[in-house]
């Protein structure tokens, strides 16, 4: 009779090798570069710190990535809902076209996508003409932003919300209809439950590459200080012009908006460990 080794009773010396290796490899990485910016940011003292995001341009960029998100992330969200609706609850002509859609972003550089937005609404594109007889300001202006913004991002809530919707398949949303309720009330009443938690997991991804996004950004930004560029991009100017700190300290506060979204994310799945389970389950 053969005995059969499990996978996973390696020796102590591999268990304790490979988790070395992943330690050091997230230290290198990840932990190194984030400790060298709070170093740097800190370097002359926390009013140096204080100063260099407190001072005018630095406070306009940060408003700027705000308004951005706060424009990009509903109107992704409210996409992502219904693309994740049409695609895991109903069957029709061009699916698979739509899914693949959803993924573009993740295939398309995202300068590749601002070069677009250029070609679209810049002084010699498609709408240009009509939009400077019309004093109308897309690019090098908060709109052009915030559509660089949201090409970039309307993938991250329907990408987490499809396979979910679909693992969970139809029959409660069709017995639901069944009984009368209308397709509002259905979704508010039996989808919405279920999907609350990937909901929130892919608002926080997609928000917190909203306020990181840089690409796309920048080339349809026209990097006027104080006035379009976001935080990403007032660190590269702080950067260039040999202003390290204030550098250091834009990009210190970035560092802390990812942490606490990597904070939040970790508590909700803490919290509500039981749920998630429950909803990957149906």
């Amino acid at each position: 009779m053969t005995n059969f080794r499990s996978p996973t009773n390696d020796p102590l010396w591999l268990k304790l090798l490979l988790g070395m290796m992943a330690i050091g490899f997230i230290a290198v990485l990840l932990l190194l570069p984030l400790a060298l910016v709070f170093q740097e940011a800190f370097a002359q003292g926390a009013g140096a710190f204080w100063a260099g995001i407190t001072e005018p341009d630095a406070m306009a960029a940060v408003r700027l990535s705000l308004t951005a998100a706060a424009i990009a992330v509903p109107l992704n969200t409210l996409f992502g809902i219904a693309a994740a609706w049409s695609v895991a609850k109903f069957d029709f002509p061009g699916k698979t076209f739509l899914v693949t859609l959803i993924d573009l972003p993740f295939s398309v550089s995202p300068v590749v996508s601002g070069l677009i937005y250029v070609l679209v609404f810049g002084l010699q594109g498609w709408f240009g003409p009509w939009l400077g007889g019309h004093d109308i300001h897309v690019l090098f202006a908060l709109p052009g932003i915030v559509l660089a913004t949201i090409f970039v991002t309307f993938s991250f809530v329907a990408r987490e919300l499809i396979p979910l919707m679909t693992d969970q398949g139809r029959d409660e949303e069709e017995a639901a209809a069944t009984l009368g309720a209308s397709g509002l009330s259905t979704f508010l009443r039996v989808t919405l439950p279920n999907i609350k938690w990937g909901l929130l997991y892919g608002v926080l991804l997609c928000n917190a590459r909203a306020l990181g996004e840089f690409g796309a950004v920048s080339v349809v930004s026209g990097h006027i200080r104080g006035q379009t560029n976001t935080m990403p991009l007032h660190v590269e100017l702080l950067y260039n012009n040999y202003d390290y700190v204030g550098a250091f300290a834009v990009s210190a506060l970035l560092a802390m908006l990812a942490l606490l979204t990597l904070v939040l994310k970790s508590l909700l799945e803490w919290r509500f460990a039981d749920e998630l389970a429950a909803a990957h389950r149906h």
